[in-house]
C-alpha cells in the first residue's frame, strides 16, 4: 500500500487543465478551417472537385465548407492552387444546429447553450447512453477516452449508462446503417423525455464517406431529432469535451478565430525542451559511463 501511495504521488496531477487551459494540439492535428474565397481565381474549382464527400460547393453565400461532410483529409488543401483554404490548430468545432457547421468566410459562435429549462436539468449532471450505430471504431475510441484520469469526464457531471432508462440521452457514433436504424429507434424510445440527442463524428452527421450508400442512413438525424452537432473523422476528444460543456453553458461563449491559428506555441516549445534536456542529461548520463567502463578496460 505505502508502495501504491509513493507512486501515486511520485505520479503527480495527470488530468488536463481543460477548459481553463487549453494544452497544446499534436503538429498533425487538423482543426476548424479558414476560407478565404477572394484569393480564388474566377471559375475555379479544383478543391470542390479534389473533395471525396462534396464538403466543398459555391452557391449564392460564396464558397463554403460543411464541417458535418468534412473528413479534415488534406485533398482540398493540396488541390487549392492559392491556399484559399486551410486547416488551423483550433479544436472548439460543435455546432447546436446542422446549418451552422457551414463553414464560409468570416467568424461564428460556438456551439449555443441548451435553453434555461434544459440547462437547470441537465447543467450539472448528465447520464449518456452511447450508441455506435455502425461506426469504423475511431469516433468510439475517441468517446471512451473522455472517461480516463488525463479527461476525466466525470469531474463535469457527465458520464456514460449501460441502459438507455437511466440516461438523458444519447451519444450517437457511425451513419447509421440498415441493421442499427431500429436498434437506435427503440434506444431513443426508451430515454425519457426531455432527452438530449447528440451525433459524434461526420458519419453520425452526414454519413461520412458511407453518404448515399443504400444501406446507410446518412446520419441521427435522419432517424431522431439532433441538439448537438461535433464534427470530425474522427473529433479530437477536446472537441467532444468542448462541445459538451459549450452545450451545458459550463465554458466561455468566446468567437472563432478568422486566421490560421499555429499549432506551435510557447507551452509546447518550454514542453519540447524540457524533453530535450532530460534527453541530453540521459545521454550525458550513459556516455560518461561509457568513456569510464571504456577507460577502465584500457588500463593494464
Amino acid at each position: 500500500m505505502l508502495r501504491i501511495l509513493y507512486a501515486r504521488l511520485r505520479q503527480g496531477h495527470r488530468t488536463l487543465p481543460f477548459p481553463d487551459r487549453v494544452p497544446p494540439m499534436p503538429d498533425r492535428f487538423r482543426g476548424h478551417p479558414v476560407l478565404d474565397p477572394t484569393r480564388c481565381p474566377d471559375g475555379c474549382r479544383d478543391c470542390i472537385d479534389a473533395c471525396p464527400t462534396d464538403a466543398l460547393a459555391r452557391d449564392t453565400g460564396g464558397l463554403g465548407l460543411d464541417l458535418g461532410r468534412c473528413l479534415f483529409c488534406p485533398e482540398c488543401t493540396a488541390a487549392c492552387p492559392t491556399g484559399a483554404i486551410a486547416f488551423t490548430g483550433e479544436h472548439r468545432m460543435a455546432a447546436r444546429h446542422r446549418d451552422d457547421l457551414v463553414v464560409r468566410q468570416g467568424v461564428r459562435d460556438r456551439a449555443q447553450a441548451l435553453d434555461a429549462k434544459m440547462l437547470k436539468l441537465f447543467r450539472r449532471s448528465l447520464k449518456l447512453r452511447q450508441v455506435s450505430a455502425g461506426g469504423c471504431n475511431g469516433c468510439e475510441a475517441d468517446v471512451n477516452v473522455l472517461g480516463t484520469i488525463v479527461f476525466d469526464l466525470g469531474r463535469f457531471g457527465i458520464q456514460y449508462v449501460a441502459s438507455p432508462r437511466h440516461a438523458d440521452g444519447l451519444l450517437i457514433t457511425g451513419p447509421v446503417t440498415e441493421n442499427m436504424r431500429l436498434a437506435l429507434e427503440k434506444t431513443y424510445e426508451a430515454v425519457p423525455a426531455p432527452k438530449i440527442v447528440i451525433a459524434v463524428g461526420a458519419c453520425a452527421i452526414s454519413g461520412g464517406p458511407y453518404v448515399g450508400h443504400d444501406e446507410v442512413h446518412d446520419g441521427a438525424e435522419s432517424v431522431v431529432p439532433v441538439d448537438l452537432f461535433i464534427p470530425g473523422c474522427p473529433p479530437h476528444p477536446l472537441t467532444i469535451l468542448d462541445g459538451l460543456l459549450s452545450m451545458l453553458d459550463r465554458i466561455g461563449a468566446d468567437r472563432l478565430p478568422t486566421e490560421a491559428t499555429p499549432t506551435a506555441n510557447e507551452e509546447r516549445i518550454r514542453w519540447a525542451r524540457a524533453r530535450a534536456d532530460d534527453a541530453l542529461k540521459t545521454l550525458g548520463a550513459d556516455l560518461g559511463k561509457a568513456k569510464r567502463t571504456d577507460s577502465h578496460d584500457r588500463d593494464p
